[in-house]
């Protein structure tokens, strides 16, 4: 047996995507991190500290220092004493791994207490870890999904969305553009009268939305979406339920971070989020009744036969809930709004275009393909890492640079950047 015509075929897809221009940046590799002083001691810098620069990370390439401005650590607590010492703690007391799958051998006390956290913090019956959010969202769609369920999706959701539904093989899906809620109530409208002739299958539906849109930083009116829902439940017997995927928004949006639900005022029946972007530490986990969690826990494939994440890590996102949770943790959010505002304006200021919002995703709108590998490579060059998004990973004409604003940003890192991009411009 050999790997050589397989290995052909594959070189030449990948010459393909290359040829097409869409390929991935290369990874750049980080071999370590320089943290000031009020980073190391979990503070936030004073009016003289604000001025210099924050955090620096060093790459492989050429071991100098770069400024990270796409990170999804929001909120800076990946580097937080506190979270490193508990992640730490749970390393001496439990091991570097669970070992085992949940059912078997691999639930830690860590993992229960941190369930319950989840669930208190989102104000549920109960909540559910697994190994990331995408795992997450894998895990929780295809078992709420039957041969009599019609799923409808915002046109921009995220690629696990994406593929969830795929694995689902529900019995209708319905698209609608993006945070268009006079489709969404369209399509609505089109199942309803297929009901009422008595020409549909459709028992459940399931409105599937990101809360955040990663890409854009935008959000899902969340409360729109309820309302008509609620105007067309009637219509379906076993009811219209809301999955929201609010893996950008929990701990980076809303006054006390608990994301667009907050925003909205207004709560999904179920919501996905990770503990791996704002939290800092690592996997994903879904809020819900208790009926609808302990189903999950028997019926998701992504939960019963994979490994949870770490007793330390559950450790880590104890402690880092309890920092959101604090004024430490509100005085971290006011920040995050006050520099994503700063660099937002002053985006616009040097003419470029961008989508206006609270969230920290600050895109720079470039809409070309090849001008967005010239700013990207500019601000390598630059000793700026931010990301550079084309089609397929957004339509083509939205292309982008997706800027991302942390906690442990400085003033001078937001005017830093801002400058280099004056001198592009």
């Amino acid at each position: 047996m050999s790997l050589e015509k397989l290995d052909a075929i594959c070189t030449a897809k990948v010459g393909v995507i290359k040829e097409l221009g869409v390929q991935k940046a290369s990874e750049r590799v980080i071999i370590r991190i320089s943290v000031p002083d009020w980073v190391k001691n979990g503070r936030l810098p004073d009016a003289d500290e604000d001025k210099t620069p924050g955090p620096r990370y060093f790459l492989a390439a050429d071991n100098d220092a770069y400024l990270l401005m796409n990170s999804n650590s929001y909120l800076g607590l990946s580097v937080h004493p506190a979270v490193m010492a508990a992640e730490e703690k749970g390393v001496k007391d439990f091991g570097t791994g669970p070992g085992a799958v949940r059912f078997i051998s691999g639930t830690y006390a860590p993992h229960v207490e941190l369930e319950k956290r989840l669930a208190a913090f989102h104000e549920r019956e109960a909540a559910m870890i697994f190994s990331a959010a995408y795992a997450a969202v894998m895990g929780v769609l295809p078992p709420l999904i039957d041969e009599n369920t019609l799923v409808i999706s915002d046109q921009l959701n995220h690629n696990s969305i994406i593929n969830a539904i795929r694995l689902s093989r529900p019995a209708e899906k319905a698209i609608y553009r993006h945070l268009d809620m006079v489709e969404l109530e369209r399509v609505f409208d089109s199942y309803a009268a297929g009901r009422q002739r008595g020409l549909s299958v459709i028992k459940r539906v399931l409105v599937v939305t990101d809360g955040i849109f990663s890409m854009r930083g935008d959000y899902a009116p969340l409360n729109e979406i309820d309302k008509i829902c609620r105007n067309y439940e009637r219509h379906f017997e076993e009811g219209i339920i809301t999955v929201v995927d609010d893996s950008h928004g929990v701990g980076a949006f809303g006054a006390t971070g608990r994301g667009t639900e907050e925003h909205t005022q207004c709560k999904a029946d179920i919501l996905v989020a990770t503990l791996g972007k704002a939290i800092g530490v690592n996997g994903g986990y879904v809020v819900a009744s208790s009926a609808v969690v302990d189903y999950l826990r028997e019926t998701s494939p992504f939960y019963i036969y994979s490994n949870p994440i770490t007793p330390s890590e559950a450790l880590a996102g104890i402690k880092s809930l309890e920092i959101l949770e604090s004024q430490a943790g509100h005085q971290r959010l006011q920040k995050l709004r006050a520099l994503t505002s700063r660099f937002e304006t002053g985006v616009r200021a040097l003419g470029f275009e961008t989508i206006p919002g609270e969230h920290p995703v600050t895109p720079l709108v470039v809409r070309d393909s090849h001008k967005t590998v010239q700013l990207i490579n500019y601000l390598y060059n630059n000793k700026i890492l931010a990301t550079g998004l084309s089609y397929p990973v957004v339509p083509q004409g939205d292309e982008e640079i997706r800027f991302q604003v942390n906690a442990n940003h400085t003033t001078n890192d937001i005017d830093h950047t801002l400058g280099i991009l004056n001198r592009f411009n």
